[in-house]
């Protein structure tokens, strides 16, 4: 067996093939004859625009844990695989791609363009298939899908006609968030504000009759050339006159009315605002309440259009130059007050975002979204963990607007609606009318979010009903990150209850972000970005898939550490070491030789013991998602019991002459290892693998095999109190030697007072271990014995030790060694205290060299004092 372990934990070596075996084997195939439970996880599909970020790996990891470990329960597990087209992302990588060989989408037309990007897709969907088999992902690619798929297309279009009969998706002229770099538009939760150094500008608008003026103000004046009205609120005494009058649009020059409103704040600014309907999204509500007229002033480009008359062409801000400068001049302008404000910024393109009026499909989210809230309200809705973050779903779902679901992009679901080519009529459907001659369809596509708020459901065959869709959902767990609660994880429980009538998952887990180690945000600009596919090269999936597992307690932020990956190495090698001295111990031995029915040593039934404890810790805690305790009760298991307690120990009947005592050391190995190989798999799978592979074993592979189980037959909690006993003896005399600097090579006396009879027998059966680990000259044991004179003593429960001095270390050398010592720290804090008492070193030096001296200071009075603590103790010993 031992032969095919090599002597060094190589992970490279391990992992090569291993994955393609697995996927060979169909290991991870869900396997609906089966009859067992199933139990399913639709993967969060990755965007086919490049490479996957730790950020994914993490994610996917907490995933394949949770579905290795159902399979290995006895459930039917399904984790399915799949990959969105992310419309504007990856529209805008390709449209890079074309511009760096000289072309435009335009100059290919739409056909071949959608060509292109589908040779984009199948190009980068190989590198992320290539990645998930990095990171070892018992993933089942017969059920692989992708959100352009022929059956989910088909549930898109199924949704839109279904809500447009509904009257849940209509058309209009709104106000919507417009990304002039991509030139579409996006939705409330695609801008991010970002806090921008900007100004108020103070205007004055002349009254059309010449008896004064009314001042407003704006941060964007380049909109004033769209303004059709300034308001005021009803009941503000200083403009009651004013209300009806006409004021003359500077530059502009035309005449606009002055209207009341209740929307305006009379306690703001001069408590008037000038009114620009086409662009911003209050000014279009007003606007309506008041039939007033919509001016456009900028092209789709962010340019200034005809009605912006001498500025037209000119780019936004550059336009808010020239007219700032303009309305100086005019004397217009008699106030620019700098100020922070928030500014939207588009997700994908950083684009400063547009309010414009446009032309759009939207969906109704109010009665979506209240039969949402409901279900969550009266115990019907999802699980959240940690709980908390169903307050931020709830928030989103009570406050939500309108989805503006229309894109204007070539990549994607173009829309299921055709306009009439002589008349107004709208026909929306699966197919085009048989008229199709007459037709014209809308050339946009739906928001990436509109198919992958179905991938749940559709993902499995709806709207057709087939054996998967029954048997697999709705599904048992969602993994995603809290930044994209409101962008998906609302959006596919609305549609999930609309559709299917059923929540579309059970439980969700919600992880935070990763972060560097000091805790920032990992970006391009900081240059502090990690490709896991470096870290896996470095230290093997393994440790990049423990670290991210363990390292973060459920919706919290993960900080990466390249040290604390190096750290998971160690454990690994840790664990390799142990197996190979356990396999070479039971060459030849096979599975059915396994017996634990015999006579035990101590150690033998408190390793089984601490193992039954720990199934029933990693099974429990893993349940409730809590992969950090996890991970700290497996890591405290293997190299704390396993490696440095019962392997050491083990090396007594194994290199002994108790047939009987090797044989059952034997089996013990072999069942404790199997069993520790099966918890720690959904963490480490390859590993894993490769040494249960050459355990005695029956079962083609460890991703097959069983979850351990606690079997109450050989918990023995006395004889585990025996081995708690004698490991505090053993690390007792292991500190005295260390506190005395007396290496554990050199033998001394030990004695042993039991408190009472059960415990001094407890001492005289294992007397062997105390010899073995402790290296006494000669080992005394016995009740109520007392204190040699002279002696270092240490009380563990159940019994006192003593180890005579003398025996140990030299009094008068080591008096005269701590003498010096002393000395030597005396003069430290005489020189630093010297620096810190002189008035000119404290007042002149920079605070952090003084701060530095005054830790010094410290630390030597410090050393000082515990030396000299230690001098008295050895004097009146």
């Amino acid at each position: 067996m031992t032969e095919q372990m090599s002597t060094k934990y190589d992970p490279q070596s391990i992992e090569k093939g291993r994955y393609d075996w697995w996927v060979d084997q169909k290991f991870f195939e869900a396997k609906p004859e089966s009859g067992k439970t199933p139990y399913t996880i639709v993967i969060p599909p990755p965007n086919v625009t490049g490479k996957l970020h730790l950020g994914h790996a993490w994610d996917t990891t907490l995933q394949d844990i949770m579905t290795r470990m159902k399979r290995m329960q006895g459930f039917d597990a399904l984790w399915l695989p799949g990959m969105d087209h992310a419309g504007i992302a990856t529209q805008a990588k390709v449209e890079g791609k074309l511009k760096e060989e000289g072309r435009s989408r335009y100059d290919l037309g739409r056909e071949a363009f959608l060509e292109e990007s589908w040779k984009w897709k199948d190009q980068y969907a190989g590198h992320i298939r290539e990645q998930w088999a990095k990171l070892g992902l018992g993933l089942d690619y017969s059920r692989e899908r992708f959100t352009l798929d022929d059956g989910l297309s088909k549930a898109v279009r199924e949704v839109f006609v279904k809500l447009y009969e509904k009257k849940l998706i209509y058309r209009g002229k709104y106000i919507i968030n417009w990304d002039p770099n991509t030139q579409t538009a996006i939705s409330d939760i695609e801008v991010i504000h970002k806090d921008v150094k900007g100004a108020f500008y103070h205007m004055r608008y002349p009254l059309a009759d010449g008896s004064g003026h009314i001042e407003v103000a704006t941060t964007r004046p380049e909109t004033m050339l769209g303004d059709t009205a300034v308001a005021v609120h009803p009941k503000d005494d200083r403009y009651k006159q004013l209300i009806g009058k006409k004021v003359i649009l500077p530059i502009v020059g035309r005449e606009i009315e002055i209207v009341a409103d209740d929307y305006v704040d009379r306690e703001f600014g001069s408590g008037a605002v000038k009114i620009t309907p086409a662009h911003d999204p209050n000014d279009f509500e007003i606007g309506n309440r008041h039939n007033l007229e919509r001016v456009l002033v900028m092209n789709e480009d962010g340019s200034m259009n005809e009605n912006a008359g001498k500025y037209e062409g000119l780019d936004r801000f550059e336009c808010r130059k020239q007219i700032v400068k303009d309305l100086q001049d005019m004397d217009v302008l008699f106030e620019i007050e700098e100020h922070i404000h928030s500014v939207g910024h588009s997700e994908r393109s950083g684009a400063v975002v547009e309010p414009y009026l446009s032309t759009q499909w939207f969906v109704d989210m109010q009665p979506l979204a209240a039969a949402s809230v409901e279900a969550q309200k009266n115990g019907d809705g999802v699980n959240f963990v940690p709980d908390r973050f169903e307050k931020t779903y709830l928030h989103w779902m009570e406050n939500i607007r309108d989805w503006c679901i229309s894109r204007q992009l070539w990549w994607g679901h173009q829309i299921p609606a055709w306009y009439h080519n002589e008349t107004n009529e709208i026909y929306v459907g699966h197919e085009a009318p048989a008229d199709a001659e007459n037709w014209t369809q809308d050339e946009d596509v739906l928001d990436t979010w509109f198919s992958s708020a179905l991938w749940p459901f559709s993902t499995l065959g709806w709207p057709e009903e087939n054996d998967d869709l029954s048997r697999y959902y709705p599904t048992d767990a969602l993994v995603t990150g809290y930044d994209i609660i409101n962008f998906w994880v609302s959006r596919m429980i609305f549609q999930a209850l609309e559709f299917t009538g059923e929540k579309p998952f059970k439980d969700v887990l919600i992880h935070g972000l990763v972060r560097d180690a000091e805790g920032r945000k990992m970006s391009k600009s900081l240059g502090n970005g990690v490709d896991p596919m470096d870290v896996i090269s470095q230290y093997g999936a393994d440790s990049l898939r423990y670290f991210l597992a363990t390292a973060s307690s459920p919706g919290q932020d993960l900080r990466y550490s390249n040290d604390k990956v190096e750290s998971v190495w160690n454990f690994a090698n840790k664990i390799w070491n142990a197996s190979r001295f356990a396999l070479m111990n039971m060459e030849g031995m096979t599975y059915d030789q396994i017996d634990l029915s015999g006579k035990k040593s101590v150690a033998d039934s408190w390793i089984l013991t601490r193992l039954n404890e720990t199934i029933e810790q990693v099974t429990e805690l893993a349940e409730r998602y809590e992969f950090g305790e996890v991970g700290r009760s497996l890591y405290n298991f293997i190299w704390d019991d396993f490696c440095d307690w019962y392997i050491e120990m083990s090396k007594l009947p194994l290199y002994g002459e108790d047939e009987r005592a090797k044989k059952m050391t034997r089996s013990v190995l072999a069942y404790v290892l199997d069993n520790t190989m099966r918890l720690l798999h959904p963490f480490m799978p390859f590993i894993t693998e490769e040494i249960w592979q050459n355990l005695p074993h029956e079962g083609e592979s460890i991703t097959i095999a069983a979850w351990p189980i606690v079997d109450d037959s050989l918990t023995n909690q006395s004889q585990s109190s025996s081995m708690k006993l004698l490991m505090d003896v053993i690390r007792s005399v292991r500190t005295i030697r260390a506190e005395v600097q007396s290496p554990m090579s050199k033998k001394v006396p030990l004695t042993i007072s039991a408190k009472d009879a059960n415990t001094h027998a407890v001492l005289e059966a294992n007397a062997a271990y105390i010899e073995r680990f402790c290296n006494p000259e000669t080992l005394t044991i016995g009740e109520n014995i007392v204190a040699p004179e002279k002696s270092m003593s240490a009380v563990v429960s159940g019994a006192e030790l003593f180890m005579p001095l003398e025996g140990l270390i030299d009094i008068d050398a080591e008096l005269a060694r701590l003498n010096k010592e002393l000395e030597k720290w005396a003069k430290e804090v005489k020189l630093v205290s010297g620096k810190l008492s002189n008035e000119r070193f404290v007042s002149k030096a920079p605070e952090a060299v003084v701060a530095e001296e005054r830790a010094k200071q410290a630390d030597y009075m410090e050393k000082h004092a515990t030396v000299e603590k230690r001098i008295e103790e050895l004097k009146n010993l």
